[in-house]
């Protein structure tokens, strides 16, 4: 084995530790994992070197974002004042802040919350608690050697109509690491978070975004050399949507869907998204 197969080696032994250690629903974990074990087939191919290092994606230094997210109807936005949850206009603040520091260890984690009763700010706690034991595990675990740092804040993306977005960033750096997407849409009429199946309940719906993707991945990959997506019937390929992916809404109203690292294509390409018309999802 050559230094540098040995070099790849490592570099993806280290990435699915740090994959590992990182809090993530279950079935994003299995697609991701699919996308791991792709990245061993793809690792040889001589265009996913060259890009590794043009991207420099070799850094240590890694983005995990995980969002919030929503859509806004004009037609809906002047009927919002008077909801009893949120209001027309959330307002998002910094509930508390955790920090740590050591030799070898740092941590500036920041807690949003959306202001008043709403039932997912507890969803919020919950992970920004998942990402601080993940920082109390590694401490305890390093114990004087190795490095290790977690960095999270947030923003608010969108606020209007019947959804508001706040994006959480998280950038772990270390040996290497795995670009990470959450996104939680909050409906303001309830405070309850909502899938891409509340949105989109017919299947038929979702088929016809499905492929859309698969045609925007085609002709990403026809007018840039440096783009791959894993082919159909490979590890890891897209199979299309269920209803459970990441997802929100951009300023025009559309749905836009966002990818993990590994999920749907090499590493190098990092997280990948996807704005759908709105005459394919039908909004």
């Amino acid at each position: 084995m050559t230094k540098q197969s040995k070099e790849n080696t490592k570099s993806l032994q280290d990435l699915q530790a740090a994959y590992e250690a990182i809090p993530v629903p279950k079935e994003a974990r299995e697609r991701i994992e699919i996308g791991l074990t792709r990245a061993r087939i793809e690792k040889k191919r001589s265009m996913l070197m060259k890009n590794l290092k043009r991207t420099g994606i070799t850094a240590a230094a890694v983005v995990l974002t995980f969002g919030i997210a929503v859509n806004a109807s004009p037609a809906v936005a002047s009927a919002m004042a008077g909801i009893p949850v949120i209001g027309s206009i959330a307002k998002v603040i910094t509930v508390h802040t955790y920090t740590d520091e050591t030799d070898h260890m740092m941590a500036q984690i920041d807690v949003p919350q959306i202001d008043g009763k709403v039932p997912a700010n507890a969803e919020i706690e919950k992970y920004a608690q998942d990402l601080i034991a993940q920082y109390e595990a590694e401490v305890a675990q390093v114990q004087g050697e190795g490095h290790y740092a977690m960095e999270s804040s947030y923003q608010v993306v969108s606020d209007y109509g019947k959804y508001v977005s706040i994006q959480i960033n998280t950038v772990i750096t270390q040996a290497s690491g795995a670009q990470y997407v959450k996104i939680f849409t909050v409906d303001k009429t309830t405070g309850q978070t909502v899938a891409l199946s509340d949105v989109i309940a017919d299947p038929a719906v979702l088929t016809k975004m499905s492929e859309n993707i698969r045609e925007q991945m085609q002709q990403q990959m026809a007018q840039d050399e440096s783009k791959i997506y894993f082919a159909e019937g490979d590890p890891g390929a897209f199979s299309g949507l269920q209803g459970d992916e990441n997802f929100y809404f951009n300023e025009a109203g559309e749905i836009v869907i966002v990818f993990s690292e590994y999920e749907v294509a090499p590493g190098y390409m990092g997280t990948v998204s996807f704005t759908i018309p709105s005459e394919v999802s039908g909004l």
